[in-house]
C-alpha cells in the first residue's frame, strides 16, 4: 500500500521544494509536479510531490489521517 500526506508548499528552489507540515519544514522534489508554486498544497509520497492539490482537499485529507490515527490509538 502506499501512503501519500498533504502539504503546504513554502518554497520553490528550482527542482526542489520546502514544504511544511504540523511546524516542521522539509526539502522534496518537485521534478513530478509541472508549475508547482509556493502557497499550493501537495501530495507526498516518498521525498517526492506527486500531486498539487487544493486547500480544500488537503484539509480533508488531513482530518481523514487524524481519524485513522485515532482510531488506532483506541485498538487494544
Amino acid at each position: 500500500m502506499c501512503l501519500a500526506i498533504p502539504a503546504k508548499l513554502v518554497e520553490v528552489r528550482g527542482d526542489e521544494g520546502v514544504i511544511e507540515i504540523g511546524g516542521s519544514r522539509k526539502t522534496v522534489m518537485l521534478t513530478l509536479v509541472a508549475n508547482a508554486r509556493a502557497g499550493q498544497y501537495v501530495l507526498l509520497h516518498a521525498g517526492y510531490a506527486i500531486e498539487i492539490i487544493d486547500e480544500a482537499e488537503a484539509r480533508e485529507l488531513e482530518a481523514l489521517q487524524r481519524s485513522v490515527l485515532a482510531s488506532e490509538e483506541d485498538m487494544p
